[in-house]
Formats: C-alpha cells, structure tokens, sequence
C-alpha cells in the first residue's frame, strides 16, 4: 500500500471516530444545554439507547463524513477531487 493509501484510510477512520465523539457529545452535552438557548424548560439529554442505534448512525456517519471534508483538506489525502 502507498503512503497515500495509508494515509486516506487514517482520515476515514479519524474522522469517523470523530463523527461518533462528537453526536454522542451532542445528544448527552448539548440537548442538556438546550434550556440556555430555547424555551424548552427541562434539560434534554439521552442516551445512546433512548436515542436508538440506529438514529445515532444515521446522525454520526454524515457528521463524520463533513470532518472527514475538513480533514482531508488539511491534510492533503486528495479523497475528494480538486
């Protein structure tokens, strides 16, 4: 495999890795800090079992795939065409 190879695999498995940290972090962190910023008057949080499995997939995979955009721009990997 080529370095560069190598290195499309790290972004890919970073950024999903990124994209999972960071949902987790928005349906337990940031639905709790929902009352700061809207009417909703009791904090929100759940967990990844009460937001389903499924649902967090659906919500981390696209969320990594936009790291992954910013990534592979900062690290030249070329994954997305010029």
């Amino acid at each position: 495999m080529s370095a560069l190879t190598i290195k499309r695999l790290v972004v890919v498995i970073v950024s999903q890795i990124l994209g999972f940290i960071i949902t987790y972090g928005i349906i337990t962190i940031g639905f709790d800090l929902l009352p700061l910023f809207s009417s909703i008057q009791s904090p929100q949080g759940v967990s990844i079992a009460e937001y389903g499995n499924i649902y967090f997939l659906v919500t981390a995979v696209p969320i990594g795939i936009i790291v992954m955009i910013w990534l592979d721009a900062l690290v030249d990997s070329k994954i997305l065409p010029d």
